[in-house]
């Protein structure tokens, strides 16, 4: 089993940045992709970035791109989202998620709250 442990979040003024982060633990030699999503109010959880867990193959959703940075610490077994120039349409809950194998995603974190303020 892997746990997944988000952090970081919280309010930001439009404009701003923050970094989250995604503390894995447990069997984390298992662990193949990692992914961030995200969960507005009323709307469905969608892909933000992810890739490997080695930090290959990152890809990033439209909305992302440019804006959004995936990154790693290997020694922790944490991955950060780095989001900048962050706009109310950005609040949601963040969600990271890991899979054994590729196209699937066996585990999630329990998410942290961003809220993005005009």
């Amino acid at each position: 089993q892997v746990q997944l442990v988000e952090s970081g979040g919280g309010l930001v003024q439009a404009g701003g940045s923050l970094t989250l982060s995604c503390a894995a633990s447990g069997r984390t030699s298992s662990i193949y992709t990692m992914a961030w999503f995200r969960q507005a109010p009323g709307k469905e959880r969608e892909f933000v970035a992810g890739g490997l867990w080695s930090g290959h193959g990152i890809r990033y959703s439209d909305f992302a791109e440019g804006r959004f940075t995936i990154s790693g610490n290997n020694a922790r077994s944490t991955r950060y989202l780095r989001m900048n120039n962050l706009t109310p349409e950005d609040t949601a809950v963040y969600f990271c998620a890991a899979g054994i194998t590729k196209g699937r995603w066996d585990f999630w974190g329990q998410g942290t709250q961003v809220t993005v303020s005009s």
